[in-house]
């Protein structure tokens, strides 16, 4: 009786799934064990200025993406916190949905813990690439959350069909938040990208005042 073949490399690369993504960059970002060096903001801004919220059930010409929220978000935080390291901080919020795009709370609720997990590793390699805390002071947080509950209620409102009485009970009231409607207007995605990367830059220079200016070669 013949001996069966071994399996071949093909075959067993096939029960291996991929767990990296390319990225655009050149980079292979490895979304169970993320690396800070395969990190790049050019990436980030890329990837959530084409991430659409609330699924794309938006109005307007088109998608209300993560990055135009975060812009609002760290908009809102600025308002009340001086130190560009947590402005820095809200505006890369919702970091890890370059990577794993924008789930809608339902969803998240459904899959459970393993996409916290997946979503906290994201964003503790995105912290640390970025010279920020894995783990960011409590007020902190609360502040930034605080700030995209208030953007969720605007987008809620203005834009995914929600009544005012439904936003508020799914979001809380924003109170005396002042934000522009006109800051809700969905914007193409180019042009939401390259706000992002600007105001990181922005904000990264003063948090890493050392740091070269975009496409200056470091002396």
């Amino acid at each position: 009786m013949s001996r069966a073949a071994a399996p071949s490399s093909v075959s067993r690369a096939a029960k291996s799934p991929r767990v990296w993504q390319r990225m655009l960059s050149g980079r292979r970002l490895d979304l169970l064990d993320p690396s800070p060096f395969d990190v790049e903001i050019a990436d980030i801004a890329h990837g959530l200025a084409r991430v659409a919220r609330w699924n794309g059930q938006t109005l307007g010409d088109h998608a209300f993406s993560v990055a135009q929220h975060s812009l609002i978000v760290e908009e809102i935080v600025a308002a009340s916190e001086p130190d560009p390291r947590w402005r820095l901080a809200a505006l890369l919020h919702d970091g890890p949905e370059y990577v794993i795009g924008d789930m809608i709370s339902p969803f998240k609720s459904v899959l459970g813990g393993d996409y916290k997990s997946i979503e906290k590793r994201l964003q503790s390699a995105i912290h640390s690439r970025f010279g920020l805390p894995a783990e960011l002071p409590a007020a902190v947080a609360k502040l930034i959350k605080s700030a995209d509950r208030v953007s969720a209620y605007f987008e809620a409102k203005l834009l995914a069909g929600f009544t005012a009485a439904e936003a508020a009970s799914l979001f809380g009231k924003p109170g005396t938040t002042a934000v522009d409607d006109s800051r809700f207007a969905p914007q193409p995605a180019s042009s939401v990208g390259a706000a992002y990367l600007d105001r990181f830059h922005a904000l990264d220079r003063l948090v890493h005042p050392s740091h070269p200016a975009p496409g200056k070669p470091q002396p």
